[in-house]
């Protein structure tokens, strides 16, 4: 990240929220305390709240399960196959889970490329934005999440409450 990245804090029931962007205001990452390889300010970065209204008030309204599906313009650099892995995952429903296995499959890579997958979904920069916590091991156990395990429970259980709610 460069001078020219901007970037705003948001408070949420997951703790305090990183959120980056460029100076026309695309998303570049969203950071959570305690995150594997999370982003943290640097000396140089523009405090910038307002460029990030949009984005506040979709997390708020997801977090009170009233947003399904975020409506922000999202960048992330990364090889090829992370970009197939994080587009996949972008397909993941609002309550549902799928397995490493099963994004691998979507992208057309073989059973033996799935720790690659796990990889290139543990690298995802956008947490919560780009769904890497409905991601499941094959066996239903919860696996893996740069955010933490709590985190992923409790994101995951805002959902399925959410969800159910919605068809009842």
């Amino acid at each position: 990240m460069s001078t020219d990245t901007h970037y705003a804090t948001v408070d949420s029931p997951v703790g305090p929220l990183l959120l980056t962007a460029d100076p026309t205001g695309v998303l570049t990452s969203l950071s959570v305390p305690g995150q594997k390889n999370g982003r943290t300010v640097q000396e140089g970065w523009r405090h910038d709240p307002g460029l990030f209204r949009a984005a506040e008030e979709q997390l708020i309204a997801y977090f009170a399960g009233e947003l399904k599906d975020f409506r922000l313009e999202l960048r992330s650099e990364g090889s090829t196959f992370r970009e197939q892995v994080w587009a996949a995952l972008d397909t993941v429903p609002y309550g549902a889970t799928t397995t490493y296995g099963e994004i691998a499959a979507r992208i057309g890579a073989s059973r033996a490329a799935v720790r690659a997958v796990g990889g290139a979904i543990g690298a995802n920069p956008l947490l919560i934005l780009r769904p890497c916590h409905r991601v499941i091991g094959a066996d239903g156990s919860l696996t893996g999440y740069a955010g933490g395990l709590e985190r992923k429970t409790r994101l995951l259980t805002l959902e399925r409450h959410s969800a159910a709610g919605r068809y009842s």
